[in-house]
């Protein structure tokens, strides 16, 4: 018989709305996660402990861990103590770096978990992906269970600073480049494109290229925290982050290694994703640009706190973060000076 569908890996409940943290206790219930509320809560600084004072009443059987930094050394201490207890499944609550140690964490002790974010600064919220820094500060990858469950409170976001928000659209609106770098990679290697994958990742990022900029409302929120969402199971049907993941994070992870916590990760990969569909040529560029400025998202490497030879330095640093990437910097294959002439181009075609 011939195959007419495939299995796809996505959450099992997606909850975006205002009050989303106090029905938590009734959603593992009904998703059949743990009736009985046996699980581990993980919980960053900041909000995620005033959200665990909402819901422990309400979770009688918890087992509270507090975590700091988004490190591998945090995450596998953290496994130690899940391993000693007994739990259905662990329950990140906070921002990036909580629920990326929190996912890691939950994967390698072979345990579901639950996203349960506080702000919206990147689309690591419901991605198969946890970046973490290693012992000596250096980020990475890693491949991780999809979140058995996602958990978005608006009433929590709306508190966050607008800087956060500000990331998660550079982070979304990023995969309009890696999409057109996927395209290249199709063209001059073929390389096979996902097109529900692509379709996930493009139908995040399209309704925030024209969204008028009211970062403090609620369908704001909704929409931003729907694309990073759809990033998310963009990367989970693609079986990696090419959907979402292009030239723009290249630069971004160079950035991190030459000039560790400059900026954040969103505003990084927007600044890059720019310079990539600058290089590109494909008529991407003046729109992305449009709606950076209309959201205030970074779009300059002074905006990243870099001169332009910094800026440079990295662009030529940053195919080598990606060996197996195929994007615009792998095919134009510039070196220093060449680098240095088109960021200057495109600072140019930005100042004026």
């Amino acid at each position: 018989m011939a195959v007419l569908a495939r299995m796809v890996a996505c959450p099992l409940a997606i909850e975006i709305s205002k009050g989303a943290v106090g029905a938590l206790p009734g959603l593992l219930a009904d998703g059949r996660i743990s009736a009985e509320g046996h699980v581990a809560v993980v919980v960053g600084p900041g909000l995620g402990e005033e959200v665990v004072a909402e819901v422990e009443p309400s979770l009688a059987n918890c087992v509270i861990h507090s975590v700091s930094g988004g490190s591998v050394a945090a995450a596998l201490e953290l496994v130690e103590a899940l391993r000693d207890g007994s739990h259905d499944a662990v329950v990140g609550i906070g921002g990036g770096r909580t629920l990326d140690v929190a996912k890691y964490a939950a994967s390698l002790a072979g345990l579901p978990m639950v996203s349960v974010a506080t702000n919206l600064a990147h689309d690591g919220i419901a991605s198969p992906v946890a970046s973490l820094e290693d012992d000596e500060g250096r980020k990475g990858s890693f491949g991780v269970h999809i979140p058995i469950a996602v958990v978005v409170d608006l009433d929590y976001v709306r508190r966050a600073p607008e800087e956060q928000l500000r990331s998660g659209v550079g982070d979304a609106l990023s995969n309009l480049s890696a999409l057109a770098d996927w395209e290249l990679a199709a063209e001059d290697r073929e390389e096979p494109i996902d097109g529900l994958a692509a379709a996930f990742a493009r139908a995040g990022a399209e309704p925030l290229l024209h969204r008028q900029a009211d970062l403090g409302s609620d369908a704001f929120h909704r929409t931003l925290a729907d694309a990073l969402v759809l990033s998310g199971l963009a990367m989970a049907v693609a079986g990696s982050s090419r959907p979402c993941s292009g030239a723009c994070h290249e630069i971004s992870h160079a950035i991190d290694a030459l000039y560790p916590q400059q900026a954040s990760h969103g505003e990084q990969v927007a600044v890059g994703a720019l310079f990539a569909s600058f290089l590109r040529e494909d008529g991407l560029f003046e729109v992305l640009d449009a709606a950076l400025q209309a959201h205030g998202v970074a779009r300059l490497p002074a905006d990243l706190g870099l001169d332009d030879e910094q800026f440079s330095a990295a662009v030529v640093k940053a195919p080598s973060t990606r060996p197996d990437r195929y994007t615009i910097l792998e095919r134009l294959d510039l070196d220093e000076g060449a680098t240095r002439e088109r960021v200057t181009s495109y600072v140019d075609a930005l100042d004026h």
